[in-house]
């Protein structure tokens, strides 16, 4: 296998940590500064040239994309997606897990613990949203923060809106959250590779500090990760699009809650802990995936005009509810169910003697023609109504 590892910090731990993986398992490795690549496009033939010399061929590259230079990180890493290179996450997955706020919402819609949380802009709608999140104390956030810098806990609302006030007229983006006063300097990291937690430490503030970033004074120790958290990490990972992310969790009271998930995630400080080999973990992972690369359905069975992927949800009363996958009927209507999702729990493949429940979402590919009738006419006109379709599709 050759690597490319994207890194503009070749001597940081991380950066070093991975070659040293690499080479300890055969690889070729070589580490490319992210900023010295040229992105070159032409009709059916995308390219790239690194310090004005064609690229080489690689099978995979990692992204270690610093949140200084997100924008032309991603679209080198985008540029490799075109050219068939592996790329552990994507593009678009680094774009959404470096905005806290869209990666909120892009959690807020699957069943998974995140604070809640509030974003304004008008000064009128700050009081309310701190009322509506339960009121003070609050987290507030700068967007584009990392490593813990600009988190601010407000003790009372005053104090709250006074720093927000403040830090919107610096032109600012800022989120405020509920203070989970249970995790108060408590934090639990998950080293999430493709469908597993290789590695996991909870992170302990220091003194007077509320933030457990390690960068901020927070001792780390390993922790030995309940199941559902594990579970919790891995579907925020899956969810945002990333093969290996550091998911940051709280340990509230109804559960873990994400807090963010990172796209390029330290080592030092996982691996003193633990003491694992996480980075000989992601490199494993990289190279049995270009051995035999799994495919995204979303965007691969795009072949056939009118056959896509779509969530199909069975609601109450519908007459698939009591039937089994065989007995629905779904496959003389050209659909096949790749997934099933009930609640927290993900059935892949279902076998044909598997029993529909109410609340059921398939995930199927198939004729969407024939997804779109079995949807009941009251569901399709509410959707209708607020405007949106309840089908994510990926049409042909």
């Amino acid at each position: 296998m050759k690597l490319a590892i994207l890194s503009s910090a070749p001597n940081c731990y991380s950066t070093r940590r991975f070659k040293q993986a690499a080479l300890e398992r055969g690889y070729d490795v070589k580490v490319l500064d992210t900023l010295h690549f040229a992105i070159d496009l032409s009709h059916g033939s995308p390219d790239l040239h690194f310090r004005s010399k064609k690229l080489s061929v690689y099978d995979a590259v990692l992204p270690r994309i610093g949140a200084s230079i997100t924008y032309f990180g991603t679209a080198v890493v985008r540029q490799f997606e075109q050219m068939d290179v592996y790329t552990p996450n994507t593009a678009n997955g680094i774009a959404n897990s470096r905005d806290k706020l869209r990666s909120l919402q892009i959690l807020s819609r699957h069943d998974i613990g995140i604070p809640r949380t509030a974003f304004v802009r008008d000064r009128k709608d700050v009081l309310p949203a701190i009322e509506r999140l339960g009121g003070a104390p609050v987290i507030i956030k700068i967007l584009e923060g990392t490593q813990g810098v600009g988190v601010i806990l407000a003790d009372n609302t005053k104090v709250a809106e006074a720093i927000i006030e403040t830090l919107q007229s610096t032109k600012q983006n800022v989120l405020i959250q509920a203070f989970v006063k249970e995790s108060k300097g408590r934090d639990i990291r998950a080293f999430v590779v493709g469908d597993r937690v290789v590695a996991a430490m909870r992170r302990v503030a220091q003194g007077d500090e509320f933030r457990s970033n390690v960068h901020r004074g927070g001792k780390a120790e390993p922790v030995e990760l309940d199941p559902v958290f594990q579970e919790t990490a891995i579907r925020a990972a899956q969810i945002m699009g990333l093969r290996v992310a550091g998911v940051d969790m709280l340990e509230s009271a109804s559960g873990p809650q994400i807090m963010e998930v990172n796209s390029s995630p330290g080592l030092e400080g996982i691996e003193g802990a633990t003491q694992l080999d996480v980075a000989g973990a992601v490199i494993d992972h990289i190279a049995n995936q270009v051995a035999f690369p799994e495919l995204d359905v979303r965007q691969r069975l795009t072949v056939s005009v009118g056959y896509g992927v779509a969530d199909l949800v069975i609601p109450e009363g519908a007459g698939l509810v009591g039937k089994t996958i065989r007995e629905s009927g779904l496959r003389d209507h050209d659909i096949v169910v790749l997934n099933l999702h009930r609640g927290a729990t993900v059935i892949s493949n279902p076998k044909g003697a598997r029993v529909l429940e109410a609340g059921d979402k398939l995930l199927c590919y198939g004729k969407l023609d024939s997804m779109r009738s079995m949807v009941p006419e009251r569901r399709r006109k509410q959707r209708k109504e607020i405007g949106a379709l309840h089908l994510s599709e990926s049409v042909g």
